[in-house]
């Protein structure tokens, strides 16, 4: 019932093949260093390329490719071109030897240090590497603005877009605060006329 998620589209390579598959079990598990997780099943055709590689790329899907990633989780890429078949553009990552995909905002290159076993899926722990963000997110001071990307969330078998913003990180104790001090403020003392 945790969502929503991100349906990210999680390029690798093995020898002379690329491909993509895409998952919902993903995010974050350290800051410094910076790390991750993707968790796989182990009858997914990118199992094994993760696995032997070592290495994958995780793709942040904007809305405009919803489509190329439900196909790119629907298809094995055993049988097609995932890249071709969705008309997406390989790009070659800055620290590993795997693809990014050229239309997604924001490319996280990552490398295995652990896998668990956890039943219906492996979670295949990783270092990132490297991130690569697009130029379109980036404002004039250099600050990069991900409200821009258009990313797609995914809840319950169904694809959302990211609506507006409603605040941001730390909103609740800047009200706080603001709040204490109102009560705190002493008052002034009754002025007779």
């Amino acid at each position: 019932m945790l969502g929503p998620l991100p349906p990210v589209m999680v390029s690798s390579r093995l020898g002379d093949k690329d491909n993509i598959f895409t998952a919902a079990w993903t995010g974050t598990i350290n800051t410094r260093p910076p790390k991750t997780y993707v968790s796989i099943r182990a009858e997914r055709y990118s199992y094994n390329m993760i696995k032997e590689s070592g290495v994958f790329v995780i793709n942040l899907t904007p809305s405009s490719l919803v489509g190329a990633a439900d196909y790119c989780g629907t298809y094995t890429g055993a049988k097609v071109d995932k890249f071709a078949e969705c008309g997406l553009t390989k790009e070659e990552a800055t620290e590993i030897n795997a693809p990014m995909i050229a239309e997604c905002p924001v490319s996280l290159e990552c490398k295995v240090f652990d896998i668990i076993p956890l039943g219906s899926h492996d979670m295949f722990l990783a270092d990132i590497l490297a991130v690569n963000v697009s130029e379109e997110l980036f404002d004039k001071e250099g600050k990069i603005h991900m409200e821009r990307a258009n990313l797609a969330a995914f809840l319950h078998g169904t694809y959302y877009s990211l609506g507006e913003r409603l605040d941001k990180i730390g909103c609740g104790i800047i009200k706080k605060r603001k709040e204490n001090k109102r009560k705190n403020t002493p008052k002034k003392p009754f002025e007779k006329k």
